[in-house]
């Protein structure tokens, strides 16, 4: 049976809002009229003329962190996953975990900085009328997903809190994901309440049910307007960078398509 292919993935790219200042992405590109060069140096006595133009090869230097682009958190974010065991690095995620089916959760009319219960995910999952598996993929499209590189992406969207995210990983969810910046609320509205309250406990609080329930996320995805809640599989395998805390992915939402 044919398949359909979307896209979930942004690009890397620079000059846009993506991360916080400190955490941008640089990106130095040369182009085959820069690197004739490079190329003549592999091979003593060749001369620029003798390239198909003049012309070496289009190549790019990235200085980029791992939670760059679309990417995928590995439970060694923190230090510790499943309450107290050492947390797994990115190149040590199951590979089945990687590519399930996906449910999506659609929280776009939650307001930027609300924290998602438990309660909320049960109602959104009664609604679209689906019963968790073990290693569902489970999206969460939030206000953020549209603004990617906006400037106002980095306060835009809903968090996952941590009882909503242990009542996904209590039922076997593995890996989850959000078209926001983060899986939890937005930082700057997070330290409005925690100037307030000094309740620490809710800064990173959906990362942190990684130490009591392992699990990964997804961040920085896109289209997930586009998706159905269900009926489709998601493949998100990291690059397997050793020993590091996320891997860079193409997340790719794929469905069978009877009418073709």
């Amino acid at each position: 049976m044919p398949r359909r292919f979307v896209d979930l993935s942004v690009p890397l790219e620079t000059g846009i809002v993506s991360d916080p200042p400190i955490m941008l992405p640089e990106i130095e590109y040369m182009t085959h009229d820069q690197t004739a060069e490079q190329v003549m140096s592999f091979f003593p006595g060749l001369q620029k003329d003798d390239l198909p133009g003049g012309e070496g090869w289009a190549i790019e230097r990235l200085q980029i962190a791992t939670h760059n682009g679309t990417h995928l958190d590995a439970p060694y974010h923190h230090s510790t996953m499943d309450k107290g065991e050492r947390a797994i690095t990115i190149d040590e995620v199951p590979l089945e975990w990687c590519m399930n089916p996906g449910v999506k959760l659609d929280f776009r009319d939650f307001e930027d900085g609300y924290v998602v219960t438990a309660a909320d995910v049960e109602a959104e999952l009664k609604r679209i009328g689906h019963t968790l598996k073990p290693l569902d993929i489970v999206v969460v499209n939030t206000s953020a997903g549209t603004q990617y590189g906006q400037p106002d992406y980095l306060m835009k969207g809903c968090g996952m809190g941590r009882e909503a995210t242990l009542y996904l990983t209590e039922r076997g969810v593995r890996v989850t994901g959000t078209d926001a910046w983060s899986w939890d609320a937005p930082f700057p509205l997070t330290a409005q309440e925690y100037a307030e309250t000094k309740d620490a406990s809710i800064i990173w609080e959906g990362h942190r049910a990684s130490m009591e329930i392992g699990y990964c996320h997804m961040e920085k995805l896109t289209n997930l307007e586009i998706l159905p809640a269900t009926g489709f599989e998601i493949s998100c395998f990291p690059f397997k960078i050793k020993g590091a805390s996320a891997g860079f992915i193409r997340a790719v939402a794929i469905f069978e398509d009877p009418e073709e």
